[in-house]
C-alpha cells in the first residue's frame, strides 16, 4: 500500500539542516517586472503551442513529428511527452491544461504497447517516473503516485539478475526479465549512476524499502572502485562491477552520473555522495577542462586510452551549471569555491556563444576545438604566479565572431541543434546564482532564436545546417517540454521560484523536493550516512 509521510509539505519550509543557506537573487523591481514578465509569457505561449500541437496530432503517442503533424513512438508508447511536460504546466500555472492531462491518464496502466516489449531502464526513468514524481509533489495529485510506484516496480526487477548490482539496459514490462541491450554485457555509467534521485524519493513517499536499497547498491560499485582522479570510465561491465575501457568524458554516456552526485547530497544529505562529488569535480578540472589557443573558449574535453580528444558537446554543457549549483550550495574552501565558479562562467559563456555565433542563433550539437588547446588548471597557476593581473584564464569573454574561421573552433558533422536544453540550464542556474542579468539577456537571445527557427504550424521541430543552409527537421523530443521551455521560463519568472535550498531538478529537469530521512526510515532502510 502506497503512504505518505505526513512531513511532506515541502513549500514553503525550513529547509532540511544539510541544505547551505542560500542568497537569492532580489525580487525583482516594477521596471524589472515590465521587462521579465512578458517574455516569460511568450516562453508559456510557445509551451502551449507544442503542448496543444502534441496533444491534438500526436497524443496518446509519444512525441510529436513537428513539420508533418505525425507522431513517433520512442519511449514506450505511453505518451511521453505527457509525463515529460506535466511539472512544466504546473509551475507555467496552466492548471487547466495540468487537469485534462490527469484526466486523459487517471484510468492507465503501464501495460506491454508491443508483443516484446522492453522498457529502457534510464530513459523511462528520468522522463516518466522523474515526471511522475515531481508533478505529484508539486501538485499533491494521488493518480500520479499510485503510476510512479507502478513505474517503480516496472523498472526496479533491471537490478535482480547482475551479480554487481548494476542496472541492465532494459526490462520486460510484463514479465520483468532484463536485456543488456546495444552494449553487450557493459551499461553506461550514466544509466547506472542516473536513477538515484528518482527511486530514493519513490522509496520516501512509499516506504518500498527495495527501491533504496537497489539504487544505493549501485552506487557503491562506484564509491569502491577505487578510480583515478575520481574520472569514471563512460561503460562498465554490468556483470563484474569492473570498469570497460579507457574512455573518460562528462558528455554523452557518462554526464548526468557526475550531476547525480552533487545532488544526492542535496536531496538527502547524503555524504559520501557529497565527497565523491568533489574528488570528481577536482579530477574535471584537471583533467578535462582547456581553454582554445586565440580565443581563450574554456571547454571540456574527453580521454580516450590516454589521448585527449578536443571537442564540446552539447550534452557536456550541463557542467558548468553543475559547478556553478555545487559553488552555492557546498561549504568550499574560498580557493575551491573560485576555481569552481570559474569554470561555471567560462564554460557557460563558451556554450552560449557558439549560438549567439551561428546564422541561425542556435548551437551546434559538437564542436570540434584545436589540438593545441591549453590545459586550463595550469594556465590558471601560471596567471597566479604572475600575480594575477586581468581577468583569469577562460574568462575573457570574447565577442561573438560569425566569421566562421576565426571561431577557434568548428561545427561537427551534420551542424544540427535538437533542441536540447543544456546551454540554456546552464544560463539559468548561472542567473539564479550570480544575479548577473546579461545571462538572461544570452537566454532571451537563444529563445527566439528557437521561436524563429524551429517553430512549425504544429509545434517545434529540431533544426537542421544551423550556421549554413538551416531547415527543419521532422521530431520534438519531449524533453523540449520537459527541460527547454521550463529553464526558460523560470530564467524570466521571479527567481524565489521553484529554489534551490527546497527543490533539486533531475537530469530531465524535473523538480523533486529535498527532504531528509527521519529515524524510522533510515533504521528500516539501512542508512547510515
Amino acid at each position: 500500500m502506497i503512504w505518505a509521510p505526513p512531513d511532506l509539505q515541502f513549500y514553503p519550509h525550513p529547509p532540511p539542516p544539510h541544505v547551505r543557506p542560500l542568497r537569492l537573487p532580489p525580487k525583482p523591481t516594477a521596471e524589472e517586472q515590465d521587462i521579465w514578465e512578458p517574455r516569460k509569457l511568450e516562453v508559456r505561449e510557445a509551451f502551449k503551442h507544442a503542448w496543444e500541437g502534441y496533444k491534438t496530432r500526436a497524443f496518446p503517442h509519444d512525441e510529436l513529428l513537428a513539420v508533418s503533424g505525425g507522431h513517433s513512438d520512442k519511449f514506450n508508447g505511453w505518451g511521453v511527452t505527457l509525463f515529460d511536460s506535466l511539472d512544466t504546466m504546473w509551475i507555467m500555472g496552466l492548471r487547466g491544461e495540468f487537469d485534462d492531462a490527469i484526466r486523459s491518464i487517471k484510468d492507465l496502466h503501464f501495460n506491454a504497447t508491443t508483443p516484446n516489449h522492453y522498457a529502457p531502464f534510464f530513459e523511462t526513468t528520468i522522463r516518466y517516473l522523474g515526471g511522475l514524481l515531481s508533478a505529484y509533489a508539486l501538485s499533491g495529485e494521488g493518480t500520479l503516485l499510485r503510476l510512479a510506484d507502478e513505474m517503480g516496480q516496472i523498472l526496479v526487477p533491471a537490478f535482480r539478475y547482475t551479480e554487481s548490482g548494476l542496472p541492465t539496459f532494459s526490462v520486460h514490462v510484463e514479465t520483468g526479465k532484463v536485456q543488456l541491450g546495444n552494449y553487450m554485457q557493459t551499461t553506461l555509467f550514466a544509466e547506472a549512476a542516473t536513477c538515484q534521485l528518482e527511486f530514493k524519493y519513490l522509496a520516501k513517499l512509499t516506504g518500498r524499502k527495495e527501491y533504496y536499497e537497489r539504487v544505493q547498491r549501485a552506487m557503491e560499485v562506484f564509491y569502491n572502485a577505487n578510480v583515478t582522479d575520481g574520472l569514471f570510465a563512460d561503460r562498465w561491465d554490468v556483470k563484474t562491477g569492473a570498469p570497460f575501457g579507457a574512455h573518460y568524458t562528462i558528455g554523452a554516456m557518462a554526464d548526468s552520473a557526475y550531476e547525480y552526485l552533487l545532488k544526492q547530497w542535496l536531496l538527502t544529505g547524503d555524504e559520501q555522495a557529497r565527497e565523491q562529488y568533489l574528488v570528481s569535480a577536482e579530477g574535471i578540472i584537471n583533467n578535462l577542462i582547456y581553454i582554445t589557443p586565440n580565443r581563450g573558449l574554456m571547454y571540456a574535453g574527453e580521454i580516450d586510452r590516454g589521448m585527449m580528444l578536443h571537442r564540446l558537446e552539447h550534452l557536456s554543457c550541463f557542467l558548468p551549471g553543475m559547478f556553478a549549483l555545487g559553488a552555492v550550495t557546498l561549504d568550499l574552501p574560498p580557493e575551491t569555491r573560485e576555481l569552481h565558479e570559474w569554470v561555471a562562467q567560462g564554460l557557460t559563456y563558451t556554450c552560449t556563444v557558439s549560438y549567439l555565433e551561428q546564422k541561425s542563433g542556435l548551437g551546434p550539437e559538437t564542436m570540434t576545438m584545436p589540438n593545441n588547446g591549453k590545459k586550463w588548471i595550469e594556465e590558471v597557476q601560471r596567471w597566479k604566479e604572475e600575480g594575477r593581473v586581468g581577468t583569469p584564464p577562460g574568462l575573457s569573454e570574447p565577442p561573438p565572431e560569425r566569421d566562421a574561421d576565426k571561431r577557434d573552433y568548428t561545427n561537427a558533422w551534420p551542424g544540427n541543434y535538437y533542441l536540447r536544453p543544456e546551454t540554456v540550464e546552464s544560463i539559468f542556474y548561472m542567473w539564479r546564482t550570480t544575479g548577473d542579468v546579461k545571462w538572461r539577456e544570452w537566454g532571451n537571445a537563444i529563445f527566439e532564436a528557437i521561436n524563429r527557427n524551429s517553430r512549425t504550424e504544429y509545434g517545434f521541430a529540431s533544426v537542421k545546417g544551423i550556421d549554413k543552409n538551416v531547415g527543419k527537421i521532422d521530431d520534438m523530443p519531449s524533453y523540449f517540454l520537459a527541460e527547454t521551455f521550463k529553464y526558460l521560463y523560470l530564467l524570466f519568472d521571479d527567481p524565489h521560484s521553484i529554489t534551490f535550498n527546497h527543490w533539486v531538478f533531475n537530469t530531465e529537469a524535473h523538480p523533486i523536493p529535498i527532504f531528509s530521512w527521519n529515524e524510522m526510515e533510515k533504521k528500516a532502510f539501512n542508512i547510515t550516512s
